[in-house]
């Protein structure tokens, strides 16, 4: 199912306690709430320290996958040589506990990060991962 929602739940920025873990329990609570309004596309990213994790206990446990849509994003930051580009797509998708993600993002392309998603033929690989399934969409952030 790909998101008809007018807005969506950005998971960059969730409530932690004072030692800087996420409070799961505020996390499910804010997604149920979110869910009973009606709202479906959940925004998370690799270099969202937790978030991923998170979005797995609170919504993928919780809910039919149907129920659902999926952002993540692929950090150009975090690429040290090609490998990663697989290793950072798998491990995204285990985090989050999911098969496919309904949109795939390469993070913040700008003109170094650009440089380096060609360089290690990222925009091959989603196009890749798209023909296998584990990505229905895939889109491109700007900053």
């Amino acid at each position: 199912m790909l998101s008809n929602s007018k807005l969506g739940f950005g998971l960059m920025r969730l409530p932690k306690d004072k030692n800087g873990t996420i409070i799961q329990e505020k996390v499910n609570t804010m997604v149920d709430a979110f869910m009973k309004s009606g709202f479906t596309y959940f925004d998370t990213a690799y270099a969202y320290a937790g978030s991923e994790k998170a979005m797995k206990k609170a919504l993928v446990e919780r809910y039919p996958r149907e129920a659902y849509t999926i952002a993540d994003k692929l950090p150009a930051w975090k690429l040290k040589d090609e490998n990663d580009v697989q290793r950072i797509f798998e491990e995204s998708l285990s985090l989050s506990g999911v098969d496919y993600f309904d949109f795939y993002l390469l993070h913040s392309i700008e003109k170094k990060h650009y440089l380096t998603y060609e360089k290690y033929h990222c925009f091959d690989f989603i196009k890749e991962m798209k023909k296998q399934g584990k990505i229905k969409k895939y889109w491109f952030f700007f900053s």
